[in-house]
């Protein structure tokens, strides 16, 4: 079975300034730089960001190879730690500018359109060691001293913009559940740092809007979605998880396209008196500068049952997951390297969710992957990976994408993690996700199987699915 995509779809792979560039010639530390400086033992072989994948170094190397494998759109980050000198002013770094010229300059020549994030977890660390990082709503105007350069220096060329990458993660993982520096547990600070992000956001929209000249350009924000399920359809278990998706999905969701946290999520912050601090002159700019396009990261779903312990018991601290225990599926089907379940059909309901409730946006697959750790055990007598499950993976995901856009979902391409394997925050290399494999010691980088098909897939702009495919989900 075949399977045409829109015209103009953009296949294509994402990957981030602190996990390819490597720390050369960088001004500052960000969060992750410092963390690897103080507890090297954090991240898997206490392999750090140093090196990364050598980007810096290497970039025009590597543009080339992802236009050898037909990729017409790749994903990237400026890093505020390279282009900021002084953070408080805004001032440029020279080298950080220069930078980030050839790159842009590299990609548009090999015909590969770039796609530029602004902040992928990789905040300044003297912010945090100064202000508290997000926790600061002074933060958010240096960052947007930042995000004003980008626009002015490379707003000519850049058509495709996005402010953050992932702010969930930012919010769990540095104040609730310690797996990103500084591991703070702080219910209060971390709803009040979501709510600074959504403002840092709007607010970098709003200088967007004032100093693009290009009407090609547009702006939006990149979210990971990971629909909750409920274990069962008993009105507790559909509890658990209508306040898993509000806290996890819709509040960054809705406060982006349609200007305004949803109610139900403020009563319940409210009631549990966490609620962030907020004036109406802010969430005035949160409700005019929404996006213009959304950029969706999808990896496995989540699956929620009642919470075991009665939300209104007393705790040292608030926890969102007070409201819900996570459900481990029967039978579920696994990624056992990364410990994610794989279940692609929720990318269709991603798709027909945004259609229903989100005014049916322009939106795009901005992250969709499988880490697999040693891959070395599938390379063949050529020195090529074939990674035979990444491309499965992948079709399994396409088809239900591809089902979602049949049903006039508006989404306008799909992007692998990662182009080529790259530096992975606390997992280093543990888990590769590429279509071009490194190899940490010398640098090398080679196409592997799923790179060719890629290929293949981009240049035609259809998609086979095989029989196996096809008749698993047709059941």
């Amino acid at each position: 079975m075949k399977t045409k995509f829109p015209k103009d779809f953009w296949w294509g792979a994402a990957t981030s300034g602190p996990q390819s560039e490597g720390r050369f010639n960088k001004q500052h530390a960000n969060v992750f730089d410092y963390w690897y400086e103080v507890e090297p033992e954090a991240f898997y072989n206490q392999v750090g960001p140093d090196t990364a994948s050598n980007f810096y170094n290497s970039f025009k190397e590597d543009i080339r190879l992802m236009k050898e494998i037909g990729l017409n759109s790749v994903r990237t980050s400026i890093q505020w730690t390279r282009l900021i000198d002084n953070l408080e002013e805004g001032t440029l770094n020279e080298d950080g500018v220069r930078f980030y010229n050839e790159v842009i300059d590299e990609f548009l020549a090999n015909g590969i359109r770039p796609v530029i994030n602004l902040h992928h977890f990789d905040l300044p660390v003297e912010l945090y060691h100064k202000y508290g990082g997000w926790e600061s709503k002074h933060v958010v105007e240096l960052f947007v001293k930042f995000a004003k350069q980008c626009f002015t220096l490379y707003g000519d060329r850049i058509t495709d913009w996005f402010t953050f990458n992932e702010p969930m993660v930012i919010v769990d993982g540095q104040y609730l559940y310690q797996f990103h520096y500084p591991k703070v547990v702080d219910g209060k600070k971390a709803v009040q740092v979501a709510y600074n992000i959504q403002l840092a956001s709007a607010k970098a929209i709003q200088a967007f809007r004032k100093i693009n000249k290009n009407k090609e350009s547009r702006i939006g924000t990149i979210l990971n979605l990971t629909p909750s399920y409920p274990a069962s359809a008993e009105k507790e278990d559909l509890a658990a998880a209508e306040f898993a998706n509000l806290w996890l999905n819709q509040m960054f969701l809705d406060a982006s396209i349609n200007g305004a946290f949803p109610e139900k999520l403020i009563s319940y912050l409210t009631r549990d008196g966490v609620i962030w601090e907020a004036t109406a002159e802010e969430l005035a700019i949160i409700q005019a500068n929404t996006i213009d396009v959304l950029g969706v990261n999808f990896y496995h779903p989540h699956r929620v049952s009642r919470p075991s312990v009665s939300s209104d018991s007393l705790a040292v601290d608030w926890m969102p997951n007070k409201y819900y225990d996570e459900y481990d599926m029967p039978g579920r089907r696994m990624n056992v390297d990364k410990g994610w379940e794989i279940y692609p059909q929720a990318l269709y309901d991603i798709a027909i969710n945004i259609r229903d409730n989100y005014g049916n946006i322009d939106w795009f697959v901005s992250e969709n992957g499988m880490g697999v750790s040693r891959e070395e055990r599938y390379l063949n007598k050529e020195g090529m990976i074939e990674d035979d499950y990444r491309i499965q993976f992948i079709q399994e995901h396409l088809y239900w994408l591809a089902k979602g856009i049949e049903e006039g979902s508006n989404c306008f391409g799909y992007h692998l993690w990662t182009p080529i394997d790259c530096w992975s925050w606390g997992n280093a290399y543990r888990n590769r996700y590429g279509f071009i494999s490194t190899n940490i010691h010398t640098q090398v980088k080679t196409i592997k199987k799923s790179g060719y098909w890629i290929k293949q897939v981009a240049l035609e702009n259809e998609v086979t699915f095989s029989e196996t495919i096809v008749n698993k989900f047709q059941e």
